[in-house]
């Protein structure tokens, strides 16, 4: 593409942009975070209507739905459905509309040091396309719509009702050694038996499936879609597969079962909830069926300003061991929700501030502290799921992106949790005992010095004495397709360098191959690394000795198309990480 030469005129504007971003965001972005956050939204398909302003510049109908398909794909992560901001700035017409077309083609073009991405000196829009995005964020933003009980009803199917499902276990799987794994951009889960590292079977789902879920029992798989779409997987079926499924939204993340027995009763599958991106929404549903029965909205007030925000996006969502409650941590506006399910009718929440933007996270060692990562604050906060508050905030490093993160005994801090960043090499390592470790309780008690920036996930296990830190957004291929190890007993050694997409033995045309997210399997003397490669590629996971850090086995397969996340069984149903 021929990018045309810069005028006197755009060189004042790009100036002028440059500084004026760097002082409203007082720090650059870096490759790895502009690869995190410009991710594509499955609402660029769902048909919206054309908001005229007469102050804006005139579209046809055919540009209007060009751009709105372009913004949801490249923009809405950052900026938001409605345009409000979130990660990035607001993009409303009482502020472009007073920038100008010509100010707003430079600034999509060329970009700024503050983070938003050169999209015309990068290849990724034409000359045309950035005129015709300079004019469709002076519209006023089409609004997608809403998804109350009737349309996840319409949505709703039992294939398989409670009454026809078998009484006992009908395969001769070690069902707590399967690992869910999570097949991107073919809109598919492959169960893989984590005995024989043979595939069980292929189920269809919704689209780039975020997380798997299991049941309490054990029984039960719950899969979320990007696309809202919920898969309820029978693993007791002769072929583990799809028994109900529902969609709770135009787009999703998260998914959870409760989990909580106690003197107020016996929850265990009895519910399962789904949280929104759009609408900003949870719903709470039956645990055999998927029937929904309780939806809330999470429209607010923000914790710092205290203002309205109409598009809060359900995070990570886990199930209380202390209460019947679910936690729902919500992005924009930096709340943490106590659910309390006892009693639908009369549903209380507990609202507990912390910071924004709350993204994922996990529990320490006891189960009792969710440890939340407020990615765009560079915090994790620490949420008392017994007592029902907020234990502290702690500063880390430059947005936090821990997974689940990771649990072990420090040699000399006693039990920590850990998280890596997208935006530095830095790994925190968080003490989380305050009864035997009071003095080092919920603070930063070392930091290692990773690979680099990028990171998305880290593990450990129980019975593991390794660290393993993925760096899959790093724009060093070198790094992106490596993992880094430390050994728990020397930290202060650094880390050793694992090849894992060399030891794919992809050929040089997989693409990218990004290595991402390790998982143990249920003994904790293996763990499985995705080797994700384009969609048109060949992929692979590659299994490591956990004892020797040597290439155990490599599964390949042709339906194994983008492989990403990984969730066995066993550690997932009872939160082993």
């Amino acid at each position: 593409m021929k990018i045309p030469r810069l005028s006197s005129v755009a060189v004042v504007l790009l100036t002028s942009l440059a500084i004026s971003a760097v002082a409203q965001e007082q720090k650059p972005v870096s490759p790895a975070e502009k690869n995190y956050q410009a991710g594509t939204s499955p609402l660029s398909a769902e048909p919206m209507v054309q908001s005229t302003n007469p102050k804006a510049p005139p579209m046809t109908q055919v540009e209007f739905d060009a751009a709105r398909k372009i913004y949801f794909e490249r923009c809405a992560g950052c900026h938001g459905v409605l345009r409000k901001g979130a990660t990035g700035k607001p993009l409303t017409p009482d502020i472009t509309v007073g920038k100008g077309t010509a100010y707003l083609k430079v600034f999509i073009a060329y970009g700024s040091p503050a983070g938003m991405p050169n999209w015309q000196t990068s290849g990724d829009l034409s000359e045309q396309q950035v005129d015709m995005m300079a004019r469709y964020i002076q519209h006023e933003p089409p609004t997608p719509p809403e998804w109350g009980l009737a349309d996840m009803k319409s949505t709703w199917k039992v294939s398989v009702p409670p009454a026809a499902r078998p009484k006992k276990k009908m395969n001769n799987y070690n069902l707590e050694n399967i690992f869910s794994t999570t097949l991107r951009d073919s809109g598919e889960v492959a169960l893989i038996d984590g005995d024989t590292k043979q595939i069980i079977n292929i189920v269809k789902t919704g689209y780039a499936v975020h997380i798997s879920r299991t049941s309490a029992s054990g029984r039960y798989i719950f899969v979320i879609g990007r696309d809202g779409r919920v898969n309820m997987i029978d693993l007791w079926m002769a072929k583990p597969d799809t028994v109900a499924e529902i969609r709770i939204g135009l787009e999703a993340r998260s998914v959870e079962t409760s989990k909580y027995k106690g003197k107020e009763g016996d929850f265990t599958d009895k519910l399962v909830i789904a949280g929104a991106y759009w609408p900003p929404q949870f719903v709470i549903m039956k645990g055999d069926t998927l029937e929904p029965l309780k939806i809330v909205s999470t429209r607010g007030m923000t914790v710092d300003k205290q203002e309205y925000h109409p598009e809060p996006r359900v995070a990570s969502i886990v199930a209380s061991h202390f209460k019947p409650e679910f936690i729902v941590n919500v992005k924009e506006t930096g709340k943490t929700l106590m659910v309390d399910f006892s009693n639908l009718d009369d549903l209380k929440l507990t609202e507990i501030g912390s910071a924004r933007f709350l993204h994922d996270g996990g529990w320490d060692s006891t189960k009792r502290y969710f440890m939340v990562a407020a990615n765009n604050s560079n915090k994790i906060g620490v949420i008392d799921a017994k007592a029902g508050r907020l234990a502290a905030l702690i500063d880390v490093g430059n947005i936090p992106h821990p997974g689940r993160g990771a649990n072990f005994v420090h040699p000399k801090f006693g039990p920590v949790w850990s998280t890596g960043h997208l935006g530095d090499e830095s790994i925190s390592l968080i003490g989380t005992d305050p009864v035997k470790h009071k003095a080092q309780a919920f603070k930063v008690v070392q930091t290692l010095k990773g690979q680099g920036g990028g990171s998305l996930f880290l593990k450990s296990h129980p019975k593991s004495t390794h660290l393993y830190v993925d760096t899959p957004l790093n724009p060093d291929a070198k790094l992106s397709q490596s993992v880094a190890v430390y050994d728990i007993k020397a930290l202060d050694k650094g880390f050793k360098v694992l090849p894992i997409a060399e030891w794919a033995g992809i050929t040089a045309d997989g693409g990218a191959m990004r290595v991402v997210q390790p998982e143990f399997n249920k003994a904790g003397d293996e763990v499985w690394f995705s080797v994700w490669s384009a969609k048109d590629k060949q992929s692979a996971i590659v299994v490591v000795d956990d004892k020797t850090l040597k290439l155990k086995t490599v599964i390949k397969d042709k339906r194994l198309i983008t492989p990403t996340g990984k969730f066995n069984v066993f550690n997932t149903q009872h939160d082993v990480y």
